[in-house]
């Protein structure tokens, strides 16, 4: 029984099935948005940063036969240039494309170093949860620019120390995530800083397109991985702003048209503006009143240039709460792959306990179409990244 290797509390869990997905071809209307070109690009480039490696995509069998399918797999972010999330695939490549931009090299020459003074001049500025942050602190000392961070309340202060260490000034703003997206903006366009953020909204689209570009590396990556010889029939995958669904779905649609797999998002109730915007067929922002132990996924307002993906591209919107998060992470760390541990950190288990308590209830799998022929991505978009956090939350319950 499913329970007996990974109890979880019964909890509530909100379901919606959209009405407006596709299945067909890619769309060329959405090649405006995100296109072949642009992930070949990011994933030629990103290819060549030194220490690239594929991240392990692992095969859960435990959890597969419990929950009745054929495969279960989970694509471990942990290890991603040393940052800890799959985060790092995108906001260090629009800093990158950024600084091309402004100063007319290519990349090949800002990677290559001796451009310093001219790098100097331009800072970039983000506001973020953690992992989007350090991916562009990250970006922003491997290609010689300034940068600052701005981060919320709720963000932990180990979070703001990993940034600093990698040579951000890290500004923390009061009230949530949303705002510290607002003040980032506004600090930017008062000081001719320049933002890359990984969400976009009207007028600011460029970078955020970039930064879903490089996502798609985690995709190709598994397609291309052994232990997936097959596609998966199902890819739950966090929700967030949706810049990461967006990359995930776009990516699988353009490689398998009309076979793309069936794509489930997760979203902590407490932060639901995806599922909120799929209930009323259009962008919702929700007021974050509580915050979710689920950090990256704290967010409010959907990425519009993300939605013109998400309203088509998805085929179900689910909700959870935070109860199992720390049995999820437990399970990974512990039992989940004999004589191996799994390091997934709070939003790293989102799309894990979505899958489980789908498979738990009979009417939603088979409403989702779960079944024994299916083959189910977990995507781990995070590990430790706050170490003190990542132990207690792991700590024998």
């Amino acid at each position: 029984m499913l329970n007996d290797i990974l109890p979880l509390a019964p909890t509530a869990l909100r379901h919606f099935a959209n009405p407006r997905a596709e299945h067909g071809p890619w769309p060329e209307r959405l090649d405006s948005v995100l296109d072949q070109a642009a992930f070949d690009a990011a994933g030629a480039e990103i290819r060549r940063w030194e220490g690239y490696q594929p991240t392990p995509l692992v095969a859960i069998e435990s959890l597969a036969q419990a929950a009745g399918v054929t495969w279960v797999g989970f694509k471990d972010e942990s290890s991603r240039f040393g940052l800890g999330s799959f985060k790092a695939l995108g906001g260090a490549y629009a800093v990158l494309r950024l600084l091309s931009r402004e100063t007319g090299l290519d990349a090949a020459s800002i990677r290559g170093g001796g451009h310093a003074e001219r790098m100097k001049s331009i800072t970039v500025v983000t506001a973020t949860d953690g992992n989007h942050g350090r991916s562009v602190a990250w970006g922003a000392g491997r290609f010689g620019c300034r940068c600052r961070i701005y981060i919320h309340a709720g963000v932990s202060e180990n979070r703001a120390s990993a940034m600093r260490a990698l040579g951000a000034e890290v500004v923390r703003v009061d009230g949530n995530y949303d705002d510290s997206v607002h003040r980032a903006s506004d600090d930017a366009e008062a000081n001719g800083w320049f933002v890359v953020s990984d969400t976009s909204w009207e007028g600011y689209t460029e970078l955020p397109r970039y930064v879903m570009a490089g996502y798609g590396v985690m995709v190709d990556e598994v397609i291309d991985q052994p232990g997936a010889a097959e596609p998966p029939t199902h890819v739950f995958v966090q929700g967030g702003v949706g810049g990461l669904a967006a990359a995930v779905a776009a990516r699988f649609w353009m490689r398998f048209g009309a076979s793309r797999p069936t794509l489930v998002v997760v979203e902590p109730n407490r932060a639901d503006c995806l599922y909120q915007s799929a209930c009323n067929a259009a962008p919702v922002c929700v007021d974050i009143t509580e915050e979710t132990i689920m950090a990256g996924l704290s967010c409010g307002e959907v990425s519009m240039l993300a939605w013109q993906v998400l309203e088509t591209a998805v085929d179900h919107f689910i909700t959870i709460t935070d109860d199992n998060v720390a049995a999820a992470m437990r399970f990974l760390a512990s039992v989940a792959v004999p004589g191996a541990a799994v390091e997934a950190g709070e939003s790293g288990v989102a799309g894990l306990c979505g899958f489980v308590q789908t498979a738990t209830d009979p009417a939603l799998a088979s409403v989702i179409g779960l079944d024994a022929s299916s083959r189910v991505l977990l995507l781990g978009t995070e590990g430790a990244t706050d170490p003190e956090i990542y132990a207690e939350l792991t700590r024998a319950g």
